[in-house]
């Protein structure tokens, strides 16, 4: 009896104990709560938030000559425009930005001038994006990457609009596809430079009264997707972008003339290549076989490898019990730690004209379970850590194109125009640089507090994103409302301009003589 009572005592004095741990633990932690929902110690204090549009409206004056045209000055429209990407979430068309960001009861109409039919030089804004960030100490030895971005189209009437594969829905349909650099470097990323793809339908003579309707210049010539983005690579050479190494999808890593003209331009890459690719473990002898003699027939004119080495694909050289993976360790993400197994190995390859060069053949296992395939001209001896960084750095690839779409409204005009296209396409990579300079320059200014890494039990804290500057700058730059007045006059400006164009057409039919069909004779 007394051992029970004994240990009744000894449970109730334990529970007591636990529960005031308990309680001293919910107070601090408390305590360090308000403290983790402090503003200045994720770098936002209120004087940054506040000056967050005179920002926005000092990378526009920076900008400002790129949105003028010999006779007329028109860059207040470049302004409006860049607004509307930032600041609306979707409908970013020409009507809505003009309505919600200037005028309440706009048209649009001089807007969709300035982007549709304005000559205004959109290349000037890719130099100076690409300038700027040549001269940014921060960005220095940054990747650059080569990537194609498709949207399906309801027509064909749109410039460069034809049956092609769109990479969003995985299969050719009718859409437009443009070939766009990124950049990545210090944990930010832009685009840099653009340009639309032209099918070659597009050359034929069908399509000549198109290219001055909408606007193609009339010395464009027919290039391939790898041709445009071996051009624009080397205008970012040109223009001094300080890039230390290039990455590219499989449409262009698997191409040996790119990966031949990047290594003659002395940039180190690492291409994504398709897992049939065929390489060579040894390496082979390439050259013109002799004529047998006493054979019939003419002599061998194609190169051949005559040491007798066989290629193998690229998915069959992972599964040989030499390929030795390791567990690399990458970096810290949302999802914790970002580890991926992976292998190297040096392989030989040979282009069309029967080069033979040497590359290594770079393997990463998936988190679903595939395996992804890279060459890289990099030597034999660099570390496998450094490769699969390289590689892990293609994701930002993906979040550029991501923040340019679903934040950005690259995806939402429907440009049948080449002007249009090219122009919003350098105004939504101008929202994107503005979006990695704040970043920059708030890490700079206001410095993030360290002890939240350990309070919050993580290894990096999580970067500002481009909804939450959108959030920000809603908040300093608040979008126009319609008044009751407003709405009314709207509506009813609209029912007149509708029953104007009814009217037109009635005039058009009534002047029309009547087409009476023949009797056939009896």
């Amino acid at each position: 009896m007394r051992t029970n009572v004994h240990l009744e005592f000894t449970f109730l004095f334990l529970y007591i104990k636990s529960m005031k741990q308990e309680h001293a633990l919910n107070i601090e932690t408390q305590s360090t709560n308000l403290s983790i929902f402090s503003a200045e110690r994720w770098g936002l204090p209120v004087e940054a938030v506040k000056d967050l549009g005179n920002q926005l409206h000092g990378t526009w004056q920076r900008f400002h000559p790129c949105f003028t045209t010999f006779r007329h000055d028109t860059s207040a429209y470049a302004l409006i425009y860049l607004k509307g990407l930032m600041l609306l979430p979707n409908n970013r068309n020409y009507v809505n930005i003009m309505r919600k960001v200037e005028s309440p009861d706009s048209d649009g109409q001089n807007l969709q001038n300035f982007m549709s039919d304005s000559s205004w030089p959109e290349l000037e804004v890719f130099d100076q994006i690409q300038s700027e960030i040549s001269h940014d100490q921060r960005l220095n030895g940054g990747m650059l990457t080569l990537d194609e971005s498709g949207d399906v189209r309801s027509g064909d009437q749109s410039a460069g609009a034809a049956r092609q594969h769109i990479g969003n829905v995985g299969k050719i349909e009718m859409g437009q596809v443009g070939v766009a650099l990124g950049y990545y470097a210090a944990d930010v990323w832009t685009m840099v430079d653009a340009e639309l793809f032209l099918p070659e339908i597009w050359f034929d003579e069908a399509h000549k009264k198109l290219f001055r309707r909408l606007h193609i210049p009339e010395d464009r010539q027919f290039q391939t997707k790898l041709e445009i983005g071996l051009q624009l690579i080397d205008r970012a050479q040109s223009n001094g972008l300080p890039f230390s190494r290039f990455s590219c999808d499989a449409l262009y890593g698997r191409s040996h003339e790119v990966r031949t003209k990047l290594n003659d331009r002395k940039i180190p890459y690492l291409a994504d290549i398709p897992r049939d690719l065929q390489v060579y473990l040894q390496q082979p002898i390439v050259g013109i076989p002799a004529k047998p003699k006493g054979t019939i027939g003419r002599p061998p004119t194609q190169w051949q490898v005559l040491n007798g080495v066989e290629p193998l694909e690229v998915r069959a050289i992972a599964q040989l019990p030499e390929i030795k993976f390791a567990t690399i360790d990458i970096r810290p993400c949302e999802r914790g730690r970002l580890c991926y197994d992976c292998a190297s190995k040096p392989v030989w390859t040979i282009t069309e004209e029967g080069t033979v060069r040497q590359e290594i053949l770079f393997i990463r296992c998936e988190s679903d379970g595939s395996r992804s395939y890279s060459l890289s001209n990099e030597p034999t001896g660099t570390p496998l850590s450094t490769l699969a960084q390289w590689r892990s750095e293609r994701y930002f690839v993906e979040r550029t194109f991501q923040d340019a779409k679903s934040e950005g409204g690259w995806d939402e005009l429907i440009a049948r125009k080449y002007r249009a296209w090219m122009h919003h396409t350098a105004l939504d990579a101008l929202a994107l640089w503005f979006i990695a300079q704040t970043k920059l320059d708030w890490a700079e200014k206001y410095p993030r507090d360290s002890k939240l890494v350990n309070e919050l039990q993580i290894d990096k804290l999580p970067a500002f994103s481009m909804a939450n500057l959108r959030e920000l700058l809603l908040a300093v730059m608040p979008l126009k409302q319609l008044s009751v007045n407003q709405a009314i006059a709207l509506v009813v400006r609209h029912l007149v301009e509708r029953a104007a164009s009814t009217r037109s057409r009635l005039k058009n039919q009534s002047q029309k003589p009547r087409k009476t069909k023949r009797r056939k004779p009896t």
